[in-house]
């Protein structure tokens, strides 16, 4: 059969390869090892023995790989390659086109049915075909020893030349290499790594001028008979460990210009000019910014020619040019400078930069004063670069609220010197003496009485380091919240916002202040407006809305934002009247503010984030009216003390008078017989007087005359309060986006904290108490906030607006946006078909991670560990 003849020969060729395969796979794997150190020119280095030694065993080697792969190599004969193409085919063919009829031999229809049979066959061994060979040997060699001497072999032919073979010879030499020809050296030359330079091959070099940079290495090689050649250099400046002219292999380091000699036969000498490493350069660019929070933003520029390594900020007080009245009158405490690392790029290329410092020094003493900075880098080198002090007014962040100033200027003279303590306590007292119209509620007023107690106490008994930052950081605090405010109530709010807003027209303001302000407006002004929607009766119709004059106006959402816009470009033009008269406008229309229904729009029930809100916003109110008690509980404790303390030491005056004189109270004139306790009531209910539209009143509080029972029923009111918690958070809505995860996360917050406050008037800590209710009203707001947010992102899928279906739970349906207003995928709801990579929010956002990376790793007051590793993560990305 003809057409057998060319599969069953390729056939043979591949067992045959195999067969090579499997039985020198070790030869050429001994062939590969030996020929990489050769190519990689280790022979020229190694002494003669260890050549010869190297020799050996590759040789050994290779005659041991070949007799055992003889052994191994079986010839294939071709019947095994016939067998190998039939075992391939169906029904092995060939083999049934030899074979001959066994039985029925005369029967013609046994003969039909044969021949039939052997025709089948002979049709399909034309089907034949070569089978492919199974060059595997992963089963003789598990370890994969060819494989590492292949890329033994790989790297050597890339970093290695083939012509090295050709010097195997002279290194087998007994005379040495090129001996015949005259004695030979080698040179290299290696400048230091953090210039980047190539090292350079002095044998490449021709003789003359050699520039190179200061610090660069040099070592030179000298083959042949000892004092045949000889080194002569003036550039290292050695005067000591010279060693011998002659000596085989020298090294020495370039530190001054001069020359290098290789005297002798093919000698050579250069004149070596040394390139000097400069040192770095830092200078100011731009004066420094401030925003409105008090963050600063000091613009500079680095370079050096081979790379600034690290920069430091130093920030000393500029003693002579504070105004020293007041409570700077007196000399100030020692303090020393603030120093802070400078932001270095954290990729690219570092000798040529610019950067900014940012960092915020609101709370530092140093924080609106004269100051100096300056500026220092470094590079690898060690060599410094610094600027001349620069005269600054160190930024920091700015109250408008008068009584908030106030508390801050006090706050600074402590800072200034322990000795301004008692000052201090007079001014507060006299401040507390008449508090009229100074406090936005009564909360804010006790805590700065207790403040001013506690203070006059460290001041009698010995004012410490602790002492004062305890006073310091309380005060901050206080400013803070007298700042800001703490009122629920939108239009509380509304109005603090339009009351800093016209103090900064009249005090001037910087433009990031202005955006700082007009921004807090805008979110007061839409939270007021949401509250006039939440407190509409759904019930009511067209007949019971009042008429509308031909005086009034109506106005949407879109002109209201308009109008503050104007307002926001007037003040950074600077034209402060005309901004103030259309900020009385704008007042005018909030006051008359009365939300109404658009045309086709349908009265309903709350829907579930409204109810959220509105539920959240009472707990909110609740826990504030609980912490006055709890504030006005303490102080009362604290005054029954302070009180019988006195009347032991001054029998038969009157408590009321002593009280009231000592600490400042409201009404300074008691009837006699008139408790402290009393003192601090009537002083509450005065307060709660003056502020009968505000949240924190006097009125409505628990009567809390006995001491277990008033504790027990402040904690049965937190224990209520959080179980109405823990309820609305099961029904909250099923919001999507980061907002909606953080307000989860808050209100969790605020449990724990509220059950913290619970156990503490369990225990009759109400001072823990009070810390506990504190952090509790915190995390109630940014959670409100954060649900608010969430409650616009996904107002287009949320239950019952719009056009879009949703169900009971707010679970998002396909075809939707989640949102960052991507379309929502098949999946449901959190996944989406879109590249969550595109737009610009991903890079605003890794700027923003690399600068608070930044920002925490030029912090000194951090732990080394964790600064080392800010560090790498700036190196990294």
């Amino acid at each position: 059969m003809q057409h057998l003849k060319r599969p069953v020969a390729l056939t043979r060729f591949g067992m045959m390869a195999e067969q090579v395969v499997r039985a020198f796979w070790p030869l050429w794997s001994v062939i590969f090892v030996g020929l990489a150190p050769i190519l990689f020119g280790w022979h020229e280095t190694m002494s003669l023995e260890g050549l010869w030694t190297f020799f050996v065993v590759v040789f050994l080697a290779l005659v041991g790989a070949l007799v055992w792969g003889i052994r191994q190599f079986k010839w294939p004969s071709r019947q095994e390659a016939v067998d190998k193409v039939d075992a391939a085919l169906p029904g092995r063919p060939i083999a049934a086109v030899a074979d001959s009829q066994a039985i029925g031999s005369g029967d013609a229809a046994s003969e039909a049915v044969w021949q039939a049979h052997m025709a089948r066959m002979a049709e399909r061994t034309k089907d034949a075909a070569a089978v492919e060979p199974d060059l595997r040997v992963a089963d003789r060699d598990p370890y994969g020893l060819r494989f590492i001497a292949l890329l033994f072999f790989v790297c050597a032919l890339t970093f290695g030349s083939l012509f090295r073979i050709t010097t195997v010879g002279e290194s087998l030499s007994t005379d040495g290499p090129n001996l015949a020809a005259g004695p030979v050296w080698e040179g290299w030359v290696t400048p230091p790594a953090y210039t980047g330079k190539p090292t350079l091959y002095l044998n490449d070099i021709p003789p003359g001028p050699l520039p190179v940079p200061v610090g660069s290495e040099i070592a030179l090689r000298l083959y042949g008979e000892v004092g045949a050649l000889t080194v002569a250099e003036t550039v290292s400046g050695r005067t000591e460990d010279l060693g011998a002219a002659s000596d085989a292999q020298q090294e020495f380091v370039v530190a001054q210009s001069g020359e290098i000699a290789i005297e002798g036969e093919n000698g050579a000498a250069w004149a070596v000019n040394v390139i000097e490493d400069q040192p770095p350069f830092v200078e100011l660019t731009g004066p420094i910014e401030a925003d409105a929070l008090g963050e600063m933003s000091q613009p500079f520029r680095a370079e050096d020619d081979y790379g600034v390594v690290s920069g430091t900020a130093e920030i000393a007080l500029d003693l002579g040019a504070v105004d020293r009245r007041h409570g700077l009158a007196i000399a100030p405490e020692a303090r020393g400078p603030v120093v802070i690392d400078l932001p270095m790029p954290f990729s690219g290329d570092r000798s040529d930069f610019e950067e900014l410092l940012i960092d915020d020094f609101s709370e530092h003493p140093f924080a609106n004063l004269p100051v100096t900075i300056t500026l220092s880098v470094q590079d690898e080198a060690e060599q410094m670069g610094v600027t001349e002090p620069e005269r600054i007014i160190l930024p920091g962040r700015r109250f408008f609220q008068p009584f908030a100033r106030a508390i801050i200027e006090q706050r600074r003279d402590l800072l200034w010197s322990k000795d301004n303590g008692k000052r201090v306590v007079q001014i507060m007292k006299a401040i507390a003496h008449r508090p009229e119209g100074l406090f936005s509620n009564e909360v804010t007023f006790l805590r700065m009485r207790a403040i001013t107690r506690r203070l006059d106490t460290f001041v009698e008994n010995g004012f410490t380091d602790e002492n004062r930052d305890e006073i310091v950081q309380a005060l901050w605090d206080l400013a803070i919240q007298l700042e800001e405010g703490t009122l629920a109530d939108a239009r509380e709010r509304l109005r603090r916002a339009q009351e800093r807003l016209s103090e900064a027209m009249r005090n001037g303001a910087s433009d990031e202040e202005i955006a700082e302000l007009m921004n807090e407006l805008r979110e007061a002004t839409n939270e007021y407006m949401q509250m006039l929607a939440d407190q509409m009766d759904p019930n009511q119709n067209n007949t019971d809305q009042p008429q509308t004059s031909e005086n009034s106006m109506e106005f949407t959402q879109d002109e209201l934002q308009a109008l503050m816009d104007r307002i926001e470009e007037l003040m950074q033009e600077g034209r402060m009247a005309e901004a103030q008269q259309l900020m009385e406008q704008l007042n005018q229309l909030m006051e008359n503010l009365q939300i109404t229904q658009g045309q086709g729009g349908e009265g309903g029930p709350l829907t579930p984030g409204q109810q959220s809100m509105q539920d959240l916003a009472d707990t909110l109110r609740e826990q504030e009216e609980l912490s006055d008690d709890a504030f006005r509980d303490l102080q009362e404790e604290t005054n029954r003390g302070q009180q019988g303390q006195q009347g032991q030491q001054q029998s038969g005056q009157q408590p009321g008078q002593q009280q009231g004189r000592e600490q400042g109270q409201l009404q300074p004139g008691q009837q006699n017989g008139q408790t402290g306790s009393g003192q601090e009531g009537e002083a509450g209910d005065q307060f709660g007087q003056q502020n009968q539209n505000g949240e924190g009143q006097g009125s409505g509080r628990a009567d809390n005359s006995g001491q277990g029972g008033d504790e027990q029923s402040l904690a049965d009111r937190q224990q209520a309060l959080r179980d109405e918690l823990e309820r609305q958070q099961r029904v909250l809505p099923n919001l999507e986006g980061e907002a909606g995860e953080f307000a989860r996360r808050s209100l969790e917050q605020a449990e724990g904290a509220m059950d913290g406050a619970e156990e503490a008037l369990r225990e009759g800590d109400l001072a823990e108490a009070i810390d506990r209710q504190a952090e509790a009203m915190n995390a109630l707001r940014n959670g409100m906030r954060s649900l608010r947010e969430a409650l616009a992102q996904n107002e287009n899928t949320e239950p019952g607006q719009g056009n879009q279906q949703g169900d009971a739970t707010g679970r998002t349906q396909p075809n939707r946006t989640d949102p960052l207003g991507r379309e929502v995928g098949n999946s449901g709801q959190f996944g989406t078909d879109e590249n969550l990579l595109n737009g610009e929010d991903v890079y605003r956002r890794a700027d923003e991670l690399l600068g608070e990376i930044r920002r925490r790793s030029g912090e000194q007051s951090r732990p080394e560990v964790e600064r080392d590793y800010l560090k790498r993560l700036l190196d990294r990305f």
